[in-house]
């Protein structure tokens, strides 16, 4: 049993038969009354992310959590194939169970989340940048000198980004997994 100040990002708790991870939490008070934790929490189970407000001190169940390193091989019908890279078994996962699939590319090594008790794969973690070679861009217009201008790109997983327009077809670049975005250019 942990309480709401042993709160950390990543740390995963049991409420109400789910499984749910912390994505956010902000602690706060209201003149003389008891402090609260607001929290955005991430359902393991089903995916779904949503707000939660618990009470200063409350008492909360830690589920314990392994990650395991696995590398990405292949995609079939029954979803992406994953192999622990300490042990070299093999892993079927379906799509709800990875946040941003589409930016992994075949040989990505990524983390998957296991519940230790029950040894059941509840998510996979991607690494937070990935190098990705862009297939097709727009090229850009000589004179759009706007701040902060976007321009549409495909990426060679086949997800679409959003990229400076000095971004061309060929060159690879580093993007963000937690929020699709583009991040720098990669020499």
């Amino acid at each position: 049993m942990a309480t709401t100040a042993d709160f950390k990002m990543g740390m995963c708790i049991e409420m109400q038969g789910d499984l749910l991870m912390i994505v956010d939490f902000q602690r706060f008070q209201t003149g003389r009354g008891a402090s609260n934790v607001r929290t955005k929490l991430r359902s393991l189970n089903t995916g779904k992310t949503f707000e939660h407000t618990f009470t200063g001190g409350e008492k909360i169940e830690v589920a314990t959590v392994e990650r395991r390193p696995h590398q990405y091989l292949y995609k079939d019908e029954n979803g992406f194939v994953f192999m622990n890279t300490n042990t070299f078994d093999q892993v079927s996962l379906s799509d709800d169970m990875i946040e941003n699939s589409d930016l992994m590319k075949e040989g990505e090594h990524v983390h998957v989340l296991y519940h230790a008790d029950r040894e059941v794969p509840l998510n996979v973690e991607l690494p937070q940048f990935v190098e990705l070679e862009i297939t097709y861009a727009e090229p850009g217009i000589s004179g759009d000198t706007a701040k902060n201008t976007l321009k549409p790109a495909t990426l060679e997983t086949g997800a679409e980004i959003r990229v400076p327009l000095f971004i061309n077809a060929g060159e690879k670049i580093r993007v963000d997994t937690r929020n699709r975005a583009y991040y720098e250019r990669v020499k």
